[in-house]
């Protein structure tokens, strides 16, 4: 049954760039009403002017959703608008580098914001569906939700530990029909996030093509709020990815890493840095990173289809053969 989002009241974390601003925007083209959240106030505030101009009423709550008690003042403050009918919980920072090279005040950091960011948002509103008796909460996970991630290995942790909660609350509310729990698995968004990410391998970052609109990203979030499903994805090498991983996860796994290794040995030299791990980044940079290019080689795509194939090929080659005689060989 499609959920209406005219008037429908959406907080989004995050909001204040990237995937979250573009998901304000398209929920703010949908009459929806809204309350955008990030820690950066005045990117907030940008945001909110552009959905105002589109019709939309906005509240703006400044929130570091690693803090409990300002996750749940941000719930308060939403339901002055009477209910809550969706939350986009978007919050995600990364750290590359080597796992010994990374500080491991940043691997923390990484875990309380990727997954205890997001517990805090359902801790806050999950209450509040209940007493509604109704309510969806999206969950921004991505492809490294089920294909692990070398060189950065907290992010890792922290996206399949977010896969696992999803899973186990969906379960906890199973009973209650109209209270959705959402996941949203996304390949490689053209968003500022790799330029705002925290980076310990001294060299420049960047992303393999194909790189999708982060806007792409947004309708599909809309879609969901309008019709909730347990699971998307977004972009089909994240359907590539998961399909091999789920064949050949050590095999995916170390010929990602060792395509990251040659990848870094070769790129230009840069400067370590925390990036906003610890902070909100210097410039909120709007929606897009500037990564498409439409004369790049998808070398993601050649990439994502060998890996396919060489699963196929491991499960093949692991498998017992039979003989014309039915014995095994």
């Amino acid at each position: 049954m499609r959920k209406a989002l005219r008037d429908a009241v959406v907080v989004i974390t995050g909001a204040s760039s990237g995937v979250g601003q573009a998901a304000a925007e398209e929920f703010a083209r949908r009459g929806s009403k809204l309350v955008l959240a990030a820690r950066d106030a005045a990117a907030l505030q940008r945001v909110a002017k552009t959905c105002r101009e589109m019709g939309a009423e906005v509240l703006v709550v400044p929130t570091d959703v690693t803090d409990a008690d300002a996750v749940r003042e941000l719930a308060r403050k939403a339901t002055s608008f009477g209910k809550i009918d969706v939350w986009f919980s978007n919050v995600g920072v990364g750290a590359v580098g080597r796992f010994v090279d990374t500080p491991i005040a940043a691997h923390e950091q990484v875990i309380r914001t990727n997954l205890m960011g997001h517990i805090n948002d359902a801790h806050a509103v999950i209450p509040i569906f209940l007493k509604q008796r109704q309510g969806t909460f999206i969950n921004m996970i991505s492809l490294g939700g089920f294909a692990s991630t070398p060189f950065a290995t907290a992010y890792s942790a922290s996206k399949f530990g977010l896969r696992g909660f999803s899973e186990a609350l969906r379960a906890e509310l199973a009973d209650e029909p109209d209270i959705h729990i959402c996941d949203v698995y996304p390949t490689f968004m053209d968003t500022p996030g790799v330029a705002h990410g925290a980076n310990y391998t001294g060299r420049k970052l960047s992303v393999p093509p194909p790189v999708y609109n982060a806007r792409r990203a947004a309708r599909a979030i809309v879609r969901l709020a309008e019709r909730p499903r347990t699971s998307i994805t977004v972009g089909f090498v994240a359907d590539l990815a998961r399909f091999a991983h789920f064949l050949a996860p050590n095999l995916t796994t170390r010929l990602l890493a060792q395509l990251t290794s040659r990848y870094l040995s070769q790129a230009p030299r840069v400067e370590s840095s925390n990036g906003n791990l610890f902070r909100a980044p210097a410039v909120a940079g709007g929606i897009d990173g500037g990564l498409r290019s439409s004369h790049r080689i998808p070398l993601a795509t050649v990439a994502a289809v060998a890996v396919v194939g060489l699963a196929v090929a491991a499960l093949i080659a692991g498998k017992p053969r039979a003989s014309h005689m039915g014995v095994l060989r």
